[in-house]
């Protein structure tokens, strides 16, 4: 157990499946936003104005966080796991209410391609989190230091 717990190219790959799927649907997102705030909008949640403001934002912010974790800054896993909590949220709530939306995970066309399960999209985010707690636990087994986003920026 110790030997998964300390494995860099776990760490590695994990850090690729989660950072890469955000980085996938956040671009997917925003190639069209309109679509997308009509996906935030059937939830009920927000006013049509914010939907158009978030499905602008938080594709952004889906991106830049998913490069924070293929990158290891510091913060970037932190900002993964409350979208997903937010997101798993807002779902559950959707699979409470019996509504039948387009989850939007993956952009507003997900729904045609069979991407509307909200229960599957639970699961999937549940896994989520659950990658992101290894990728915790293995900083601490391990000793992995994400960097600071300065550090990226800075000449060798």
């Amino acid at each position: 157990m110790k030997k998964i717990l300390t494995s860099s190219s776990l760490y590695l790959l994990l850090r690729v499946v989660v950072g890469g799927l955000f980085i996938f649907a956040g671009v997917l997102k925003l190639t069209d936003t309109s679509g997308f705030a009509m996906a935030i909008d059937n939830y009920g949640l927000v006013s049509w104005q914010t939907a158009k403001l978030l499905s602008r934002t938080l594709p952004v912010v889906e991106i830049l966080a998913g490069l924070g974790v293929l990158l290891d800054v510091k913060g970037a896993l932190g900002l993964i796991v409350v979208q997903l909590l937010v997101f798993m949220g807002v779902v559950g709530y959707a699979v409470h209410l019996g509504l039948d939306v387009d989850c939007g995970c993956f952009g507003p066309t997900a729904m045609t391609e069979g991407g509307g399960d909200l229960k599957q999209t639970l699961y999937r985010d549940g896994l989520l989190i659950l990658a992101c707690a290894l990728l915790y636990i293995q900083r601490r087994a391990a000793a992995f230091r994400p960097r600071a986003v300065q550090r990226l920026f800075k000449r060798p």
